[in-house]
């Protein structure tokens, strides 16, 4: 179950709201996640609110509103933030009144990547659906809370244990609005395994053998 007495602020944000059945944050100008790639700049003053938990699989599920959102950049979604340099995020990031990003963002060892698709403007909430299976994660998304599409499957390199994940919210440039999350649960984990193609046991064998090499 999704209990909100068990969540913790990383860089608490001077306006908000937690009920049992929704949460507001107001974003505060200037604030982000990312690290180095391509920009070569560092932001690291986004506010996440997250719970702990070391179960190895499950679904979390949330949905944002973000209506009040006009400026480039402004963002809400999900995130799983371990610590500066290892996290990850999924959100919609508005752009200009025809189009905005939606999209992830993972983090591994201090270098970020962007992976996303372009979406209306007139689209103002989003479904998310953050799944764990041991140190492997999926984002999906969906515009009716009920059928859902893989974003991003990624591995997390420092996500093998413990970990913190929850909802996030910010504005990059000098800009603030009122991100909204309702519907907040978690579930048995909807990422099921994989049942297609098999390991490539050579490939096993060849880790395992140090003579496997014939020149």
């Amino acid at each position: 179950m999704w209990d909100i007495s068990k969540l913790q602020w990383t860089r608490e944000p001077e306006n908000y709201s937690i009920q049992s059945d929704r949460i507001e944050i107001t974003t505060m100008p200037h604030t982000d996640l990312w690290q180095r790639t391509y920009y070569h700049f560092r932001n690291d003053n986004a506010p996440v609110l997250q719970m702990e938990t070391e179960e190895k699989y499950f679904s979390f599920i949330v949905k944002t509103d973000f209506t009040k959102s006009g400026h480039r950049f402004d963002q809400c979604g999900i995130v799983m933030y371990l610590d500066s340099e290892n996290w990850l995020k999924g959100s919609v990031e508005y752009e200009n009144e025809e189009f905005q990003h939606l999209g992830s963002v993972v983090t591994n060892h201090g270098y970020s990547d962007w992976a996303t698709t372009a979406i209306p403007a007139h689209v103002k909430t989003m479904w998310y659906r953050f799944s764990r299976r041991e140190d492997d994660y999926c984002i999906e998304c969906s515009q009716d809370g009920v059928k859902f599409t893989q974003m991003r499957v990624c591995h997390m390199w420092e996500g093998a244990g413990k970990i913190r994940f929850g909802i996030y919210a910010c504005s990059p440039e000098n800009s603030s609005f009122k991100a909204v999350f309702t519907d907040l649960e978690m579930t048995e984990c909807a990422w099921k395994a994989h049942d297609g193609q098999q390991p490539d046991m050579g490939t096993v064998l060849l880790y395992l053998s140090p003579c496997s090499h014939k020149g």
